[in-house]
């Protein structure tokens, strides 16, 4: 607008000059054409010559941690720039925007950005423009330099340390527990070697400790696989109107906040078992209906846990699938070695009756309900959760605000009808 305001005002001058044959609006018009020239090739040049350069600290984070970028901004030009404004146009919420610096000739700058990660999902750092004028503030010109890349950042996952897996129980009450063969991680005794034993079974401190050779021997994992099952769909989530956007975490006092809605409720909830369990070595999967099927089979190994937490950064509660329908669809997955891990605000009680079906198949189950009202929704809980005492399952209620850790360490219904 200013460059627009100069030239009109040496048109004026030199118009003047033509009806007045004055030479001095003449001189006037030429030196303003020449302040627009000079002014343009000040502006120009200050953004040519200058390289750009994006370093990052990682392409995966999760909530909770921060990320280290550093831009740095080159002058390969013997004229130093006078200002440039770089700014960065990432969408990864709380992303610091830019600066502005002087550059002396063929030196650098750099600048040290710390995003903290308040939001999963997948991200986009960069592009970055840059923008520089001439002294006068008559030009200002800018360009954008494609250094982008994408950045993953897993939800957020609380301690559980008082959770425990449902145990298979037989009518006595007796757990299950079968001498196998083959190593697994439940060591049941230890004896005295007998030839044809495999070396990799020797217990080498019990060995130490009474100065025989003692083998390990194992039983079967009782909860051999783990599926957490992940209730996506969209009817039946709900989130209080003072709830962040979806997906943004809190920390308050050095503590997880989540934001009270059902969805990221499950979502922290399904990172949160995902990790407990893999951690005290047992076989977990997922399984969810999102916006496509995510299925991720049960594995004990350790890059389990991320491949868990990748589908579950970028999932929404925006299924079509009832929880019924889920388990119906994949009830050939689960068998008598495995244990169900439910996760669902679904007041639909079809699915009540679907995991009774696997029960009586010989699958154990928890139910992890999260109570939709105490959410934002407006239906009644209570009749749902009447039907949720009739399977004999672990059931864990689970209110807006209830700190994880604790809506976990004690079911609200235990099996067998104990309370």
């Amino acid at each position: 607008m200013r460059a627009l305001g100069i030239l009109g005002l040496a048109v004026v001058l030199f118009l003047t000059g033509l009806s007045s044959n004055i030479s001095f609006f003449y001189y006037l018009t030429y030196t303003l054409l020449g302040l627009l020239v000079v002014a343009y090739a000040w502006a120009w040049s200050n953004l040519e010559g200058l390289e750009i350069e994006r370093e990052s600290s990682t392409t995966r984070a999760q909530v909770g941690e921060t990320v280290r970028e550093r831009i740095t901004i080159y002058n390969t030009w013997p004229v130093p720039k006078l200002w440039v404004e770089v700014r960065d146009h990432s969408d990864l919420p709380s992303h610091g925007s830019g600066f502005v610096s002087y550059i002396p000739g063929r030196e650098k700058r750099r600048w040290m950005v710390r995003t903290p990660c308040t939001l999963r999902g997948k991200w986009r750092l960069g592009p970055v423009s840059v923008r520089s004028g001439d002294p006068f503030g008559i030009f200002q010109l800018h360009k954008m330099v494609d250094l982008t890349h994408d950045l993953l950042v897993y939800p957020a996952t609380v301690d559980l340390p008082k959770f425990e897996l449902p145990t298979a129980e037989l009518i006595g009450g007796q757990d299950v527990r079968s001498r196998t063969f083959h190593v697994t991680p439940n060591v049941s005794t230890v004896r005295q070697y007998v030839p044809g034993d495999s070396f990799n079974r020797i217990h080498w401190r019990s060995t130490a400790r009474t100065g025989n050779l003692m083998v390990k021997e194992f039983e079967l994992d009782p909860s051999a696989d783990v599926w957490i099952i992940l209730d996506m769909e969209e009817r039946f989530h709900h989130g209080q109107p003072d709830a962040a956007i979806p997906a943004i975490i809190k920390t308050l006092q050095g503590k997880i906040a989540i934001p009270n809605t059902t969805e990221e409720y499950s979502i922290t909830l399904a990172a949160s078992l995902a990790r407990h369990l893999l951690r005290i070595n047992r076989s977990v999967g997922l399984l969810t209906y999102g916006a496509q099927r995510e299925i991720i089979l049960p594995e004990r190994e350790a890059r389990q846990l991320y491949k868990i937490l990748e589908p579950l950064a970028m999932l929404h509660a925006t299924s079509n699938t009832s929880l019924a329908e889920l388990l119906a669809a994949e009830s050939q997955r689960f068998g008598r070695n495995s244990s169900l891990l439910i996760i669902t605000a679904a007041l639909d009680e079809r699915w009540v009756a679907a995991v009774q079906r696997l029960v009586y198949r010989g699958a154990r189950a928890s139910i992890m309900f999260l109570d939709g009202k105490s959410f934002g929704g407006w239906r009644d809980p209570e009749p749902t959760f009447a039907r949720l005492a009739e399977l004999r399952v672990p059931v864990y209620r689970i209110h807006a605000g209830d700190g994880l850790d604790r809506a976990l360490a004690e079911p609200a219904i235990r099996p067998m009808g104990r309370s």
